[in-house]
């Protein structure tokens, strides 16, 4: 009896590679094996698919079923590869015609009566099977508009094993995804909400134009968690690759919505201070997950309370602040994550936290101790810190503020801008540009690098901190509509990272 054959997808982090599924139907007692590195998941999909078959009115072959997954070293995760396998199955055994299922991949898990379920990971499944060549894919009907989203691959949704099996003999079409309205969806809150604090809304506006990382501390209720909410309402609208880097993440993750699943707003994440390392960076038993810094990849990733966070989770942030990526590194390979995030910190100055600094009762060490967490290392990657104050009366008038739409609009020319600047370098912020560029090719004038020098020579600041400090500098240029930075530029990026270091 010849081989049966279906083609699905493993994803590990966000790459997929095509696995080429066969089914040999042999003599001997009626049994399944399954080789090919499956995990226990995939393993009990033995039991799933033989009853999705029998429980759809198809014939399960009497004999010795032979399922091998190749390439055969490459770990195998979840059940995503269900409809495959079933399909290859009937396939050895003569029930199907084998010639649509040549260019088809197929994707999505089977409940015992036969009906198709979703799975994690669609959106990259689908890019790679585009990318191997495949003209067709077929999903689960629930990931039609998840699926939709990639061009130049024809998408068809399956409700049930049964409306499957019909499509390959030729009978009824399979579902088509409809079009989908892209709207950007903004977070809630707008800054004309936050009363006074000129400073720190300032510092906002830079981080929002630079993509830099922001440190905000002052007693509670000042209003530090209410502006880093508002963050996000600052910024542009993803761009068409982004916006699918990112829902191909969370697609991963298994937080994208039934009907609108792309993401096309910078996303605002703010895990709890109890996380742990796996939660914040990725990881988990089995294949690794996205943590919160890949889900805020684009977008904002905000930690309350900074100073109650485990220090391993604070340094565990140093590598993708500095690189952008995340490599979780398992017995069976490398899942690589994007993490190219905005991190906004918000802490009180000591453990009491009173209103006023006076009225402080820690002691000197305590208060020392509360905030050394933060270590040297982690800190020199922050370009802005703002140190807020409560407000006086007068705050409270009802005098007009700015809104988000306003800061906007000042954030979006000075990031267009900034893209221009470095489309030569294929980055759109400056927070991205490395040091030795800003060092070579646009290095600033004598005059405009001497705070910085100066800083340098008398031990103040770090090289690492240099260049963070002149990408801040290019921010306010780009802010002010100016070509290239100035001295008062260098120094106000400087004034920051000096309260940071205070």
């Amino acid at each position: 009896m010849p081989l049966g054959k279906a083609f699905s997808v493993a994803v590990t982090g966000v790459d997929g590679q095509l696995v080429e599924i066969e089914a040999d139907i042999g003599q001997g007692l009626p049994s399944v094996h399954l080789v090919g590195r499956p995990d226990s998941v995939l393993q009990e999909s033995r039991d799933r698919v033989r009853a999705a078959v029998t429980n759809t009115g198809e014939k399960w072959p009497d004999g010795r079923v032979i399922l091998a997954l190749s390439p055969a070293t490459l770990p195998k995760v979840g059940s995503a590869y269900d409809l495959a396998l079933a399909a290859a199955v009937l396939d050895a055994a003569g029930s199907i015609p084998s010639y649509r299922l040549g260019d088809a991949v197929l994707l999505g898990e089977l409940a015992l009566d036969g009906r198709v379920r979703r799975v994690r990971g669609i959106l990259p499944a689908v890019i790679a099977a585009r990318n191997a060549g495949r003209k067709t894919v077929i999903v689960p009907t629930a990931a039609l508009a998840e699926a939709g989203l990639v061009d130049g691959i024809r998408v068809l949704g399956a409700s049930t094993l049964t409306d499957l099996v019909d499509w390959l003999r030729g009978g009824a079409e399979l579902a088509l995804p409809e079009p989908m309205e892209v709207t950007p969806v903004r977070t809630a809150g707008d800054l004309s909400e936050v009363v006074g604090q000129d400073e720190a809304r300032w510092a906002l506006e830079v981080a929002a134009a630079g993509g830099h990382h922001l440190l905000l501390t002052g007693p509670p209720g000042i209003g530090k968690t209410m502006l880093a909410q508002r963050l996000p309402s600052l910024l542009p609208p993803l761009r068409e690759r982004d916006s699918l880097e990112v829902t191909a993440i969370h697609s991963v993750a298994g937080t994208l919505s039934d009907d609108h699943p792309l993401i096309t707003s910078p996303p605002f994440v703010a895990p709890h201070h109890s996380s742990s390392v796996a939660s914040m960076i990725g990881g988990g038993s089995g294949s690794a997950r996205p943590g919160a810094v890949s889900c805020a990849h684009r977008g904002v990733l905000f930690l309350d309370e900074c100073a109650e966070i485990s220090t391993k989770v604070l340094e565990a942030l140093r590598t993708p602040l500095e690189e952008g990526e995340v490599r979780i590194a398992r017995r069976d390979g490398v899942a690589r994550y994007p993490a190219r995030f905005q991190l906004v910190l918000a802490a009180n100055p000591c453990p009491c936290a009173p209103a006023r600094d006076i009225d402080c009762i820690c002691a000197p060490l305590a208060r020392r101790r509360y905030l050394g967490k933060l270590s040297g290392p982690l800190m020199d990657r922050i370009d802005l810190a703002v140190q807020m104050h409560a407000q006086a009366a007068g705050a409270f008038s009802g005098e007009e503020v700015e809104s988000s739409e306003a800061v906007r609009a000042r954030v979006t020319a000075a990031r267009a801008a900034a893209a221009e600047r470095w489309s030569s370098l294929n980055m759109s912020t400056n927070a991205e540009v490395p040091g030795h560029v800003l060092r070579q090719r646009f290095r600033l004038p004598r005059e405009a690098l001497a705070p910085v020098e100066n800083a340098l020579k008398h031990g103040r600041m770090s090289a690492r901190g240099a260049d963070r400090a002149i990408r801040v500098a290019w921010t306010v240029c780009d802010l002010r509509g100016g070509d290239l930075p100035t001295a008062q530029d260098v120094l106000q990026a400087l004034n920051f990272r000096q309260r940071g270091a205070a």
